[in-house]
């Protein structure tokens, strides 16, 4: 070797040399668009030399180079990303078709949906826009094991898995939260109707008492996740829509992110004339989203919420009015102009830490607002609600096992006063007249709940989990009635602390087939309503339902994932059954009547008939059969036990036939078949099945790089079905009057809209 060719090897060892002594280490973090949850085992490929990189438990990850990846993860559409400097942050969007691969943020251990071992559910943002977008129940109930009854827009109640359904007015027993803000009050009643849909990027729900760190949600736990702005992107968009009975929509978002900064702002304004008399409604909602990832440790985000509703209320109608006129409103609620008048205001914010790659805290402070003025035929109701609480846990991840552990505290402060309603003493079309204050109370009401949860992963198959939750809940109430009527009501009630167990397992049959099972325990306690007895006086002695949970299900894909099966079968048997006994017109009291029985059967799918880049066509389908019955339940000279429990249908069928082209013409078709529900707890009166058939056809187009617009169609009820969309159970007729127990569905009605989208950079 000459002595040209010794400098030259030596001059290229030590530009490697030096070269690799100078590169840079570049961190980042893969996470969940929707819900900024880590996601490991993502893969990141270097699209020049296709070396692979995966995302640990925390989704961060180590490059040692700047240029353009590929990131991918199973669930997840991929994204192409240009990296140019230190810490970025990469957000995936989830993939419709492969749900039970996508990351859960529900109960606070992240994991994927398929490795769950409770009964969730996710809706995702095309799921949403797939439907109209004014009313939640078309969407919720297309979920197995849920129905929303929606007798209008502002009159609603769901039931999971049949808990909720003996409250007559609204939904209790179940839990909601908006991110980590709690919408379910300390009195145990949950709204959800009222959030703009538009504003969100997906629902995650839990079956049953399936996790222990929710606490008082007997029938299961509704998470709203608000939209997200994808970093280094800034766009505006306007959605118009207009549609049968006066019904107008306007949804404006700003959505705008930056290096590690995210905001999104929406706006919305619905109103309808409403197909019944009485029942116009007009809604404005403001809804703000924003995340900073301060550093690799450090994360805050903001959330605020508000809304400005009045909604009339035309309540339920006996059958001949149902039959011949279900265009009219009760007649005392016409005559009375009875409505809901609200305005409601939420604020969160959170800090999330990491300590280190092990420990994880997450801590959200909150407070929300609520002023509602309701006149109704017997009385007028003034309200006036605000609630200060801290949600706060650690996670930690030691390989195998991964845990969390926190509390969850809040006090409402409630005040509610009633007032004659002198509207028969004028003219007729006058409306509801104020009169003298009857009832004037106070309520303080805590809510406290210490909760633990655990995995342990046996091996790779097979992973068993065990939590605990702590509940107490108590409230003091004062009595500035002073009416010399009834005795002052004054005093402290509480309820027992109750300790809540959840034990669960999951297995891998196969890498396509995953087995889960859980026992849980789960409780609710009664409303403010249902504690008071019928000469208005609290009763000290009634209790929160309680129930146990057994549960065994399937995950499952098949036929190179074109086939997504989610299967489950569950007994969840309740105490303490809480009641409504009628007292008088529109007036009814609570009480622990006994024990009910809900065994049922869950599936859920979804087929992937045609997928490639033109064409996409894909059939979504859900049954769930029910099996609700009383077990011991003897009212008075009346023993019900052994029949079906009120107010729940014995089955629902749901079908979507859904196509995508790639000349932007997109579209669905849903058929909707819901079973008999019986009216009395004698079971002597029952609704028909009935099916309903909705359809939804838009084009779509990118005109440019910066505007896109969105033009759409649908038809609801196309063959115009009489149904009644909500039931009033164990109606009961005074004065000769008959039984007002029926909610007429609206009948065949349309919508149309457009939507213009500009991309600012």
């Amino acid at each position: 070797m000459n002595f040209k060719k010794v400098i030259l090897l030596f001059s290229i060892s030590i530009f490697i040399f030096f070269t690799g002594f100078s590169q840079q280490k570049i961190s980042g973090k893969v996470i969940d668009l929707d819900t900024n949850a880590p996601i490991s085992k993502a893969s990141i490929v270097l699209k020049n030399n296709r070396d692979t990189i995966y995302t640990n438990n925390q989704g961060q990850f180590e490059i040692y180079a700047l240029g353009t990846y590929m990131v991918k993860k199973s669930g997840y559409l991929d994204k192409e990303i240009t990296i140019l400097k230190n810490n970025p942050i990469v957000q995936l969007q989830i993939n419709p078709s492969e749900l039970n691969e996508v990351v859960i943020n529900a109960n606070q251990i992240p994991k994927t949906l398929n490795t769950s071992y409770a009964s969730y559910e996710v809706i995702s943002s095309q799921d949403i826009q797939q439907n109209n977008s004014i009313n939640f129940a078309t969407i919720l109930n297309q979920v197995p094991g849920i129905f929303m009854q929606n007798g209008a827009l502002n009159t609603n109640r769901i039931t999971i898995r049949g808990i909720g359904s003996r409250q007559l007015y609204g939904t209790s027993k179940i839990r909601a939260y908006f991110n980590d803000i709690p919408l379910t009050t300390g009195n145990s009643e949950t709204t959800i109707e009222d959030f703009e849909l538009g504003a969100l990027s997906r629902i995650e729900i839990i079956k049953g008492s399936g996790s222990s760190i929710y606490g008082a949600g007997l029938g299961g736990t509704i998470n709203l996740i608000p939209k997200t702005a994808i970093f280094n992107e800034t766009k505006i968009q306007n959605t118009s829509t207009i549609g049968s009975f006066g019904v107008f929509k306007d949804v404006i978002e700003f959505s705008s992110g930056y290096k590690n900064t995210s905001l999104n702002a929406i706006y919305s304004h619905t109103q309808s004339d409403g197909y019944r008399a009485n029942s116009a409604y007009n809604r404005k909602t403001i809804t703000l989203n924003a995340n900073h990832f301060i550093d690799e440790q450090n994360e805050i985000s903001l959330l605020g919420s508000f809304v400005d509703l009045k909604g009339y209320i035309p309540s339920s109608i006996n059958e001949n009015t149902f039959l011949n006129a279900p265009e009219s409103a009760a007649f005392s609620w016409a005559q009375s102009k009875g409505y809901e008048d609200t305005k409601r205001s939420i604020l969160g914010l959170s800090w999330h830490h990491q300590y280190r790659k092990t420990i994880l805290q997450k801590t959200s402070v909150f407070t929300s607002l609520k002023n509602a003025y309701e006149p109704r035929p017997f009385n007028i109701l003034s309200e006036n609600l605000s609630a200060l609480g801290i949600r706060s846990r650690l996670l930690g991840d030691l390989g195998k096992l991964k845990w969390t552990v926190g509390i969850e505290f809040f006090t409402d402060f409630y005040k509610w006063k009633t007032f004659e309603n002198l509207y028969q003493n004028y003219p007729s079309g006058t409306g509801s007249v104020q009169g003298d204050m009857l009832t004037n109370f106070k309520e303080k009401r805590h809510y406290f709940n210490i909760f633990m949860e655990s995995n342990y992963a046996i091996n790779h198959d097979t992973e068993v989990s065990f939590g605990l939750n702590l509940n107490k809940t108590s409230y003091k109430l004062h009595d500035y009635s002073n009416n010399g009527t009834n005795p002052n009501q004054t005093g402290s009630y509480g309820f027992k602390s109750i300790l809540s167990p959840t034990f669960g397992l999951t297995h891998a049959l196969s890498r396509n087939i995953k087995l889960y099972s859980n026992i849980s325990h789960g409780f609710s306690p009664p409303t403010t309503t249902e504690t008071l007895l019928p000469d208005g006086l609290i009763n000290p002695d009634i209790k929160p339902e309680t129930g146990w949970n057994l549960e065994i299900g399937s995950r499952s894909v098949f036929f190179n994932n074109r086939l997504r099966l989610n299967v489950s079968a569950f007994q969840l048997n309740i105490s303490n059954l809480l009641v409504a006994k009628r007292t008088g017109n529109d007036e009814y009291i609570g009480l622990n009547a006994g024990k009910t029985q809900h065994n049922g059967f869950e599936l859920s799918g979804n087929f992937q008939w045609l997928k490639n880049k033109n064409y996409k066509l894909n059939t979504d389908f859900s049954y769930t059969l029910n099996h609700f019955k009383f077990k011991d339940y003897v009212d008075g000279d009346n023993d019900y036990s052994g029949n079906d429990l009120t107010g729940v249908p014995n089955h629902t069928f749901n079908m979507s036939l859904i196509f995508n082209t790639a000349f932007g013409i997109y579209g669905n078709i849903n058929f909707q078949n819901i079973g008999s529900i019986p009216i009395t707890d004698s079971n002597s009166l029952y609704t028909s099945s009935y099916s309903l058939t909705h359809f939804k056809v838009g084009w779509q187009k990118k005109l440019n790089k910066k505007l896109n617009i969105n033009i759409f169609l649908g038809l609801n009820n196309i063959f115009d079905t009489a149904y009644a969309s909500q039931i009033l159970i164990n109606a009961t007729g005074f004065n000769g009057a008959l039984p007002r127990y029926y909610y007429p569905g609206n009948p065949i009605n349309y919508y149309s809209g457009f939507n213009v989208t500009y991309n600012i950079n």
